[in-house]
């Protein structure tokens, strides 16, 4: 069987590459623009290599190329850590209050925002992205590019913390404005959503300098502003059935400036991670119809390659197609990770 596609470390020179990506998500993670993207491939790159030697601050970015057209179609990201005492990570948290007069009978209750802190805070999961063209093909590319985060996550356990954060995209405006921001943060800063975003990439010490300390009620913004906080938007839907799906729940908090939610699971509970483990490797033709990831990491460049292959999984083998095997530079009976794919 031929191979067209496999997920790798992206590598120095793929800035054409993740750039024409960037430019379909433009997130605080994966932003369109060269001068940002640069660094994020060096950082990348260094996590890799070990060269960043403080686990907590790795950043790991996988691109999915089209071996055929020579091109990266998708690519995601692991944060090993978000939220340290240099950069916090900052959410609203939300809760709902109850309030009640005997004297006029009336009940209400609210929905509740304050900022909150963390400085020791959990692993990220982001920068999701797949060109439009290949969203919709028969060997599930986003899905792929998605689940290699947590094969990686179960192969260098140790580099993560113990829990797992996604932050999802909210509905916004076409013109890519937030309703919640001009609600609300714009009040406080005075900076558009677009050049907040963009400068809390580098320093978020104005969120905690001008952002009030207290309760916000909900019910005192405008109503098109309070339908959006910890609402999904349609693009990133597919996103939260997956998240659901290998264990993630919403944890009542979401994002300070477009109110996404925060999902959130207990690393050694999600699914994929507890799914993942090495496997020998044995040359075969499977008739099973299952599909799996298979990975290794290497210590040189490209650090890491993966490929979804099909297998048939055993209690501590699996029967992979022979051309997998030398795509990963192995040999017949050398081990691998193996991750299925449902």
């Amino acid at each position: 069987m031929d191979l067209r596609y496999e997920i790798r470390a992206v590598c120095i020179g793929d800035e054409e590459d993740l750039l024409d990506l960037a430019q379909y998500l433009d997130s605080v993670n994966l932003p369109n623009d060269r001068d940002e993207i640069e660094p994020i491939i060096r950082l990348s790159d260094d996590s890799f290599s070990g060269a960043v030697a403080d686990v907590r601050r790795r950043r790991y970015v996988f691109v999915l190329r089209d071996l055929v057209q020579d091109k990266a179609v998708g690519s995601s990201m692991i944060v090993a850590q978000l939220g340290r005492r240099d950069a916090p990570y900052i959410f609203f948290h939300v809760w709902e209050e109850e309030r009640y007069s005997p004297t006029v009978d009336k009940h209400f209750v609210h929905k509740v925002l304050r900022i909150g802190y963390r400085y020791d805070g959990p692993t990220e999961i982001g920068g999701l992205v797949m060109h439009p063209h290949y969203r919709r093909t028969g060997e599930k590319l986003g899905m792929q590019i998605s689940y290699v985060r947590f094969l990686f996550m179960a192969m260098h356990r140790a580099c993560f913390q113990n829990y797992v954060l996604a932050e999802l995209m909210p509905p916004l405006e076409p013109d890519g404005r937030s309703l919640l921001w001009e609600a609300v943060g714009r009040h406080f800063t005075a900076m558009s959503y677009r050049d907040a975003d963009r400068l809390s990439r580098k320093n978020k010490e104005f969120i905690r300098s001008l952002f009030p300390p207290g309760d916000i009620y909900a019910s005192l913004l405008p109503p098109e502003a309070q339908e959006v906080i910890g609402k999904v938007g349609r693009e990133t839907r597919g996103v939260e059935k997956l998240l659901r799906r290998i264990g993630f729940r919403y944890v009542d908090r979401v994002d300070p400036f477009d109110g996404g939610p925060h999902f959130a699971a207990r690393t050694d509970e999600i699914s994929l991670v507890r799914a993942a483990r090495p496997r020998t490797l044995n040359p075969g033709l499977p008739q099973s119809g299952a599909r799996a990831l298979v990975a290794r990491s290497f210590d040189r460049a490209p650090w890491f390659i993966c490929v979804a292959v099909p297998a048939e999984i055993g209690a501590s083998d699996c029967l992979v197609p022979g051309r997998a095997i030398d795509h990963l530079r192995l040999a017949p009976g050398d081990p691998a990770w193996v991750l299925p794919l449902a």
